[in-house]
């Protein structure tokens, strides 16, 4: 399905996870928002990611990431040091996940450096790291026609790191963020008013994760609801928001166009994604999709989310 699109570049984390679900327990598989994204990604255009991994680092996940063809020449590995490490439960309210441990390691010291042949890539995504970080990547690529930010609420709280995540946003085109993110980083309750407020600060879009019931858009140019995929079987939600945005990004890359018509289209595949990451551990779903199984699913949403215009009621006399 990648063809000859243009290329998708992240710079996210690469992790261990140790999950827990009420559907049950798995210990040192892949995650990270890096991880999630490009393997979403990549059945949709090429992509290339930057990150940092341990020397424990499973060497079949890097051979997993080059059997989807995914650029590794921007992770590092670091001999002498463990990978991070994430660990959380989740309760049959998926929506949230409970942290129960968190090992930076590598990733603590990550100092992202792209590659000179990486600075031109044309769709690039800014996975929840550091807003300096961000800022860093920013002034390392050149002329991007489309860059997504994602952040979360620590950085929006600490008042250093929120001043830097206020200039980043200011010179991206599209910001992820979830509702409790959107109010906590504008001060504002109204959604569709705190997004506006975003919008004013130099992005192109606002894009509202809602976790199962799907995403809003908000744009200059209106608003427009992504239902969620229905799905009869959840096993794990770690990496659905990453996921979501590796569809969206991707399909944007594949399409090679950043228009309004666009921007839907590629929430939709950011649904469509994001509901296979869902349906088992870690990455296992996504890296088994297949594009007939992801058409099939994109068309079974638009049917879902399709209805008729209103027809002009016709006068009656009395």
């Amino acid at each position: 399905m990648t063809g000859s699109a243009p290329t998708v570049l992240v710079v996210g984390s690469i992790a261990l996870d140790n999950v827990e679900t009420p559907f049950g327990r798995e210990t040192g598989i892949l995650g990270g928002a890096g991880s999630f994204f490009s393997l979403a990604a990549a059945p949709l255009a090429p992509v290339r990611m930057v990150g940092v991994v341990g020397a424990d680092f499973p060497d079949e996940h890097i051979k997993l990431f080059r059997e989807r063809g995914i650029d590794l020449d921007g992770v590092e590995r670091v001999a002498n040091g463990r990978t991070f490490h994430w660990a959380a439960s989740y309760d049959y309210d998926m929506n949230v996940a409970r942290t129960l441990d968190t090992q930076l390691n590598v990733f603590g010291d990550f100092e992202p450096r792209l590659p000179e042949r990486y600075r031109d890539t044309e769709y690039v995504y800014l996975a929840n790291i550091t807003p300096r970080l961000q800022l860093d990547v920013l002034d390392q690529v050149r002329r991007p026609r489309f860059v997504g930010l994602d952040s979360m609420n620590y950085w929006i709280g600490n008042a250093d790191t929120r001043a830097d995540l206020a200039r980043a946003i200011s010179r991206v085109d599209a910001v992820f963020m979830n509702d409790a993110e959107i109010r906590q980083f504008t001060g504002m309750y109204n959604l569709y008013e705190a997004a506006r407020a975003i919008l004013d600060q130099g992005p192109s879009v606002v894009l509202m994760k809602k976790g199962e019931h799907g995403a809003v858009a908000v744009s200059r140019e209106g608003v427009f609801l992504s239902a969620a995929f229905p799905l009869e079987t959840v096993k794990d939600p770690t990496g659905a928001g990453d996921s979501f945005a590796g569809g969206f990004m991707g399909q944007l890359a594949r399409a090679n166009d950043t228009g309004w018509p666009s921007i839907k289209r590629a929430m939709a595949f950011g649904s469509v994604i994001a509901s296979f990451a869902v349906e088992d551990f870690s990455v296992r779903r996504l890296v088994s999709v297949t594009p007939d199984e992801i058409a099939e699913r994109y068309e079974v949403l638009r049917q879902c989310t399709a209805f008729e215009a209103l027809l002009e009621p016709t006068a009656t006399s009395t």
